[in-house]
């Protein structure tokens, strides 16, 4: 940091997407007793993911970054969880293969419980409410009593982000992960008559890790063959709660988030001089920032300033949202901005939030098609500008849910309102996602492939 920062310095600067809380004495009981929770993440950690970001950013790794759109307080259980964290560590095992480096597993869980709006008011049948912003801020429901912002839902959401942290670890280092595990599951998805071109792969994958057995390597006789690395993340919109759950690192003594491993910024509260910035910028913490078609390569040069002045591998990854068909117009000035500065950033790609659309039923939704385009869109970007993609950034669940079109097992506009399940954005679903993976796998071996010719 180059200027003086404290955890309350945001207060003092312009806020957007932030609720009014009409009970101010709640406001300030409710974080004082967050303040006084142990946080739920440490710096160590935050330490470690930040090492592997810079890897990735190097093409040296790659980052898969998934989860819900939107956590839930009523469908919050331990199924839910399981069934997420077991997608994205298929995801992972695949797209491992397609790249040949570790992918950086990186969950939107444990704390992505806050939502910004495109507008802080909705009508329905006549009448005029606020916006649901999350279940850390107030309630789903269409009547006046639920969308009033509640301090003590920040208390709910550390209690359940503290106990979904408690299972994912225990997920991920007691055994749930091996990889011959995760794999078996996999295989059931490629057993569709539909899925021929994704079974190649998957049989591939098969012979490496018999290949491994036969040669002595498994998991009794290597630990990462049983146990996963993984960090969770959310957008940091709520400040109230980030900054009540902030630490001081005792090893060395600098601030870190304990709300999550990774938080970022959004496209919406990006705005240099405010108060979502000002947070950002003094946590030792992994910071994203989405950027969207409206961000200025000027502006992009500023915040990479402001939130990484030292220039450190794996501090800042910035999120490209731009929707099918436009990466080309606009991810090349960013890029340029990023080379002029000689910053050191990890690009990763969200294909979701440009390629929301309503569909003729009425249901939000995004079609899968648009989502691999703008995938593909962001990798031919990277190949053209001689850089690195180095990850992808999904709204997803384990859920069998319908909410995006497409996919293998083809969601069509009619199907969506049998178990269209979320609170806001709608996400792909377990098969969609896997899908996904298998094709993002395929970008990143061409890729490979290319590297390997320039180098002959």
């Amino acid at each position: 940091m180059t200027e003086a920062w404290s955890k309350s310095a945001w207060r003092a600067k312009p806020r957007v997407q932030m609720p009014d809380y009409p009970d101010t004495a709640a406001l300030t009981a409710a974080e004082a007793q967050l303040a006084k929770y142990p946080p739920l993440v440490f710096a160590g950690e935050a330490r470690a993911l930040k090492r592997q970001l810079g890897e990735a950013a190097q093409g040296r790794a790659f980052l898969l970054q998934g989860g819900d759109c939107a956590e839930s307080f009523a469908e919050f259980n331990a199924d839910i969880i399981r069934d997420t964290f077991k997608v994205l560590l298929q995801m992972a095992v695949v797209l491992t293969y397609g790249a040949k480096v570790p992918v950086v597993k990186v969950g939107r869980m444990a704390g992505q419980f806050a939502k910004p709006r495109s507008a802080p008011t909705e009508v329905i049948g006549g009448v005029e409410l606020p916006s649901y912003r999350g279940d850390i801020v107030n309630g789903f429901d269409f009547e006046a009593g639920a969308r009033i912002p509640d301090p003590n839902r920040m208390l709910q959401a550390y209690t359940q982000a503290a106990a979904s942290l408690n299972l994912l670890r225990a997920f991920s280092k007691g055994g749930f992960a091996d990889i011959h595990r995760v794999h078996s599951w996999t295989l059931g998805f490629t057993k569709s008559e539909d899925a021929d071109r994704y079974k190649v792969l998957s049989d591939r994958i098969s012979d490496a890790l018999d290949f491994m057995t036969a040669a002595g390597i498994t998991s009794d006789t290597m630990n990462a063959m049983s146990t996963v690395d993984f960090f969770t993340s959310h957008e940091a919109l709520l400040l109230e709660y980030e900054e009540a759950l902030c630490r001081v690192d005792s090893t060395t003594g600098l601030p870190v988030a304990g709300s999550g491993h990774m938080i970022w910024i959004g496209d919406r509260t990006r705005q240099p001089d405010g108060a979502h910035v000002e947070f950002a910028r003094g946590v030792q913490n992994p910071i994203g920032l989405k950027c969207g078609p409206s961000l200025s390569a000027d502006d992009l040069k500023v915040l990479m300033a402001r939130l990484n002045p030292d220039n450190e591998p794996g501090r800042l990854t910035l999120i490209a949202r731009f929707g099918a068909g436009k990466a080309g117009d606009h991810l090349p000035r960013l890029i340029k901005a990023a080379k002029e500065e000689g910053a050191q950033v990890l690009w990763s790609c969200d294909p979701m939030h440009g390629n929301t659309i309503k569909s003729a039923s009425g249901f939000k939704t995004r079609p899968f098609e648009r989502v691999l385009q703008e995938v593909r869109d962001f990798f031919a970007v990277h190949k053209a500008e001689g850089t690195i993609p180095g990850g992808v950034h999904f709204e997803m669940t384990g859920k069998d849910v319908t909410e995006c079109t497409g996919g293998l097992r083809a969601v069509t506009d009619e199907d969506l309102s049998s178990r269209y399940h979320t609170a806001c954005d709608p996400r792909l679903n377990a098969s969609q996602s896997l899908e996904l993976a298998f094709l993002v796998s395929e970008e990143l071996s061409q890729r490979r492939k290319d590297l390997a010719r320039k180098a002959v």
